[in-house]
């Protein structure tokens, strides 16, 4: 049987990085992006997964522009051989800027571009090279808690992983037929380094970090390994029964 082959966006470190750990692990031959300037990053990941056994594909690309996506998605086919799991994780915070504030204009069109555009547009890419393959596949979003429960301080954020599980639902109603599911995860608090995007100074990022500790069940951060392992089971042939779903790993932070 051929190996599987996975694209995961954003993966030059936290939860992308883990992914595609964790999808290599399974078996599967990865290619992984991020921007030009994580190309360091990149090639030390490309490292660990080689060690694996597995061929893996460094492809640099800025997700919000249409032309970058499908030139990456076409890379990938051409180099790796296919197309088997798109994760579509790359993603910003922008800052937790209040909606009344000067900047929320350009705040706003940062990061829906990047969250929601960026997303639409993996999946887009992926879809169509998954159809012309005739063996279905799998198309992985990156939603988040407050895709679920909308945050305070941070609307494009909310807005734009809101939309994620709008499009994971739409997806996933045109894809059915050919055989791809279309789901993601919404993470709660997770330890990576998105908390040095926000802006925050080291006394701003700790409090943020003990107050949503403190709205878990569990007590602590989630690790990414907690969401690569929700990646690994959508990517898997044995979820084909799973589709349109956007699955909450956030430590009980609330109940859906």
């Amino acid at each position: 049987m051929s190996p599987r082959i996975a694209l995961i966006t954003g993966a030059s470190r936290g939860i992308g990085a883990a992914v595609a750990r964790c999808l290599a692990k399974d078996g599967f031959d990865v290619a992984i992006n991020d921007l030009p300037a994580q190309l360091p990053a990149l090639e030390s990941l490309q490292k660990e997964i080689d060690s694996m056994g597995r061929r893996v594909y460094i492809h640099t690309a800025n997700i919000s522009d249409a032309g970058e996506v499908e030139n990456m998605v076409n890379s990938t086919v051409e180099t790796l051989g296919g197309l088997d799991a798109m994760v579509a994780n790359a993603g910003i915070v922008g800052g937790l800027t209040p909606l009344t504030e000067s900047g929320s204009e350009e705040a706003w069109d940062q990061v829906m571009g990047i969250n929601a555009r960026g997303t639409f547009l993996c999946y887009k890419y992926a879809a169509k090279a998954m159809i012309v393959q005739g063996r279905g596949g799998r198309i992985i979003g990156a939603s988040s808690v407050a895709g679920k429960q909308g945050m305070g301080h941070a609307s494009a954020y909310t807005a734009s992983k809101f939309a994620i599980r709008g499009l994971t639902q739409s997806a996933a109603q045109e894809l059915a037929k050919y055989g791809i599911t279309v789901n993601a995860y919404a993470p709660g608090p997770i330890d990576t380094p998105i908390v040095d995007t926000f802006g925050l100074d080291e006394a701003g990022k700790k409090a943020l970090i003990d107050s949503e500790t403190k709205k878990t069940l569990v007590g602590r951060l989630g690790k990414p390994e907690e969401i690569a392992s929700i990646a690994s089971y959508l990517a898997s042939q044995e979820s084909a029964f799973t589709t349109g779903q956007t699955i909450s790993v956030n430590g009980g932070q609330f109940f859906d």
